[in-house]
């Protein structure tokens, strides 16, 4: 059993300090991760509490009376629609610290795009970071999963362009996720009963990276002022990192935010280490075994 609680005490008011660089940044999301690993993995028995204290100038205590707060968010997040991912409940942050954009698929469509472009202009003196946090078991990942391997699935969506759009660039980190798994594994790979989740695992975190790597191309000339990350949030373990070992808490686990691939081969070199994983070997294995 646990609390967790957003404290708003004007009376004894809490001036949240703001991370002044990248780096710090990361270590404050990473440590409120954390926080909530903890948390939430309290025996039902025990009772546990969290106390988010709320900054009183988030809700315009403080300020010239009839003025609305100023925005300061210290990071901006392309996260994913999914509503089991909270996303200012994962990282233990409350109102005006994160700059949240969510669309299904965590993709970089003009919209999200222009959304982070906003907060990049606008928000300098605060914004510190750009984060893409992906998830596991990703619905619209596991969609492009599917049309990729039945291509006649495609045809269904082809009158549904705002569909077809979420899927066409998440299309991108399947292929090469594919193209690498089948590199590794033999070129009758689609054919083994593990093949679905063991591509959709590679596909979640390649489809992160991918967008972060096209945010580090959009703002390549600011990323010395604002850095740019991704993650993949454990839907299991409610974690932060790139799930890599075939455990569910590997000693070894790349726990973490991490910098996007600088160019192609960099992309094509994180393809080859998440595709050769232990845990997707153990995925391909599983469920052979199973079957």
């Amino acid at each position: 059993m646990f609390d967790l609680i957003y404290r708003f005490d004007p009376e004894h008011a809490v001036t949240n300090k703001l991370p002044t660089s990248a780096e710090e940044a990361c270590r404050v999301l990473m440590q409120g991760n954390h926080e909530f690993v903890q948390l939430t993995d309290a025996p039902w028995r025990e009772r546990r509490t969290s106390i988010i204290p709320i900054d009183s100038r988030a809700f315009g205590w403080g300020v010239n009376q009839g003025s609305a707060p100023a925005q300061e968010p210290f990071a901006a997040v392309l996260g994913c629609a999914d509503a089991r991912v909270p996303t200012e409940m994962v990282f233990t942050k409350g109102c005006n610290e994160l700059f949240v954009v969510r669309v299904a698929g965590n993709v970089l469509g003009q919209e999200c795009l222009g959304s982070l472009r906003f907060a990049m202009n606008h928000f300098s003196s605060t914004l510190k970071l750009l984060l893409v946090l992906g998830h596991t078991q990703c619905g619209a990942v596991t969609e492009a999963v599917n049309v990729y391997l039945e291509p006649k699935r495609y045809m269904e969506m082809a009158t549904d362009p705002s569909t077809r759009a979420i899927e066409d660039h998440i299309a991108v980190a399947v292929r090469v996720a594919a193209m690498t798994m089948e590199k590794i594994y033999g070129a009758d790979l689609p054919g083994s009963s593990g093949y679905h989740s063991a591509l959709l695992q590679a596909s979640v975190v390649l489809n992160a990276a991918w967008s972060a790597y096209c945010l580090r191309q959009e703002f390549g000339q600011q990323h010395s002022r604002v850095g740019i990350v991704f993650g993949v949030y454990d839907l299991v373990t409610r974690s932060i990192g790139l799930r890599l070992s075939a455990t569910d808490r590997g000693s070894d686990e790349p726990a973490g935010l991490f910098a996007p691939p600088a160019d192609a081969e960099q992309f094509r070199k994180l393809a080859y280490e998440i595709c050769g994983s232990a845990l997707v070997r153990s995925l391909l294995r599983r469920e052979c075994e199973v079957a």
